[in-house]
Parts: structure tokens; sequence; C-alpha cells
């Protein structure tokens, strides 16, 4: 049976579903999910995130991870990744650091993944580069200690519900069946969490992720009892979403290309934008400082990303220094991946504020 087929049935039997119902049926169903089943990521998948567009990218905020762990008194400590990918993140951080006097001694690596398939492609990438590298389909599994966490486009494919202040009042928007048996939203009477209901524009959409918000207050906690530092990057808007921003975020990608969220569900990305303030504010929640967020351009040129650069340009052949600056560029300017990309830090209450924030 397809996600399809079991969406469909789903309905018939309940009626309507949520969208976040829907969103963790097509990217995560135990059997045929679109994260279960398939490798999403570079050229020949769906989309491309950062670290396969420059390891400058994984070796910044490998060196910004050694920082924390200094200046967190070098602690035996859980380096964790959530939503790893191709495991292509940890390896260039795992490469960045190894000549860090200490530091692959005092960690054990920890891949949050649910997919059997990424989970292999994340063990050939990293065989070698670490002695203790566990996998986890849970945060709850990764051990209680210091905790040095990165989370890199993970939080933007949490499952959302969408909410619309309508002149008759408050509606929820779902999925259901029409008389032709395809899959298409309605709006059904439905007023949503208390905080959204605080003076509301009309005909305005609003988004929440309840799964983000209880991940990051987890995360807060663990970092805020046992020390560490979190640094969570995708792309999304910072503001309250009673203002200008936020609105009708979800969408599908499927071989590079934007894709029909309802049509062949399993098959395509589903996302929607990070609500980095609802983030913040469960951050604060579960006792964190928090820092940011600014934007990834911002961060990564703080950090020392055109330097680095140009020290490895020096080295470098002219296919590979014209390589290296379009994957600067494409990860830093303001019209590609550098404003809308933002970069968020949280921290136990000891620390000092981190670099490049």
């Amino acid at each position: 049976m397809t996600v399809e087929q079991f969406i469909k049935d789903r309905i018939r039997a309940n009626g309507s579903i949520e969208i976040s119902e829907y969103m963790a049926l097509a990217l995560a169903h135990p059997e045929d999910g679109y994260y279960i089943r398939k490798d999403p990521f570079g050229v020949q998948g769906d989309f491309t995130t950062a670290p396969e567009i420059s390891q400058v990218f994984g070796e910044l905020i490998g060196a910004w991870l050694v920082t924390q762990w200094v200046i967190m008194g070098k602690p035996e400590s859980a380096l964790a990744e959530i939503g790893p990918g191709r495991g292509t993140l940890m390896a260039d951080i795992l490469r960045a650091t190894a000549n860090v006097k200490g530091f692959h001694e005092s960690i054990s690596v920890h891949l949050m993944e649910i997919s059997t398939t990424l989970r292999q492609k994340q063990w050939n990438t990293l065989a070698g580069k670490h002695t203790d590298i566990l996998w986890h389909t849970g945060f709850a599994e990764i051990p209680p200690k210091p905790l040095l966490l990165v989370a890199n486009e993970f939080f933007d494919a949490l499952p959302i519900r969408q909410y619309l202040h309508a002149p008759d009042g408050w509606k929820e928007r779902r999925v259901t069946l029409n008389d032709d048996d395809q899959l298409e939203f309605i709006f059904v009477p439905q007023a949503p969490p208390e905080f959204l209901q605080h003076e509301p524009q009309s005909d305005r959409m609003y988004e929440h992720c309840d799964a983000g918000h209880r991940l990051m207050v987890v995360i807060a906690n663990r970092i805020a009892t046992y020390g560490g530092t979190g640094l969570i990057i995708d792309y999304g808007y910072e503001g309250s979403p009673f203002g200008n921003v936020g609105g009708n975020t979800l969408q599908s990608v499927r071989e590079h290309k934007f894709h029909d969220v309802l049509v062949d569900p399993g098959t395509a990305d589903i996302t929607a934008h990070v609500d980095f303030y609802n983030l913040t504010h469960a951050a604060a929640e579960g006792g964190c400082v928090i820092y940011g967020p600014v934007g990834q351009g911002e961060l990564l040129n703080r950090l020392g990303a055109k330097e680095r650069i140009e020290t490895l340009c020096a080295t470098a052949t002219p296919s590979q220094q014209k390589t290296l600056i379009s994957g600067l560029a494409r990860l830093t300017a303001v019209d590609q991946m550098g404003e809308l990309f933002k970069a968020l830090c949280i921290t136990d209450p000891h620390l000092p504020k981190p670099e490049g924030f």
C-alpha cells in the first residue's frame, strides 16, 4: 500500500486530517515515507543542503563547536546532530577538528536519524572518522552529558498545523478527499492554540509547529541541566507571526523543482518555513539563553568564511577556485541562502555570548 492509499483510507475512515498528520505520514510513514525510503539530497536527489554545497560550511561549524567546548571547560561531551542527511556535515566537522588536542577523545558522536536508508549513507560517509559513533531514533536516547548539538535543515520538515482567521471566525486548514477521490485542502471551524488568538489579522494564515516547540524545550532543558550549546540553522522567519511574516509557507519540492503538496505524497519533500520566534520562546521555556537568529551569511562571514575560501583558493586549480567562490556566494549572498537561512544559538546560562552572534 502506498502512502497516498494509506492517507486516503485514513480520511475515508475518520474524515479530514490535520496537515500535521498528512506531513507526518508523507514524510515518515514507517514503510513508504519520503525520508524512510529514499536519499533526497544532492544533484541526483530533490534538494541540496549547505554541507553539500561547500566544505567550508562544516569546517567553520566544527571550529565554532571546538571554541564552545573550550569555553565550557573541555568536558566529556555528546557531539550530536539531528537530521544528519548523508553525514556530510558531521564528516566535515570531525575532519576539521581532528587535530584539536583532546577534542575527539572527549566526545562521543550521536546522530538522530529515523531513515535506515540515510543511516547507511551516514555510516559509509563517517567510517573511520571517529571511534564512538551511535545512531538514535529520538533525542531522549542521546546520553545526558554536556551537549554540542547541531541541527541543519531539520526543523523545517517537522509537521505544522495551519489556521485561518476569517471574518466568520477561526478555521483550520485540513486535508480531505473531493468527489473525484483526489486529495484537497478544506477549511473547518477550529480555534488555534490560545497564543495565536492575540490580535489576529483577518484573512491571514497562521502556522504552528507543535513538534518543533516541544523538541526545542527538551533540548534546551538538557543543555540547561547538563551544560552545552545548540546551533540551529534553517530557513524561516524570526519576527512574531502577527507581523508581516509567516503566512502560508507550506511547500513541496521534487527534483529541485516545486511540486504540488497534495500530489503523490511520499515521493517529494514537504516543508514549511521555521518560526524562529516560536523556537526562541521554546528555548527560553527550557531554561537556555538565546542568541540570534542571525542570517546564515552573516554568521559564516563572522566566523571567517571569506578568509577560509582565500586559503583554499591559494592551492586550488582554476576550476576548484571557481567552485569554492560560487559555493561561498550561494551560502552567504543575500539573494541566495545568506538571509533566508538563519542561525540560532542556545546555551546554558553560564556560558558567555558565542562567537558569531
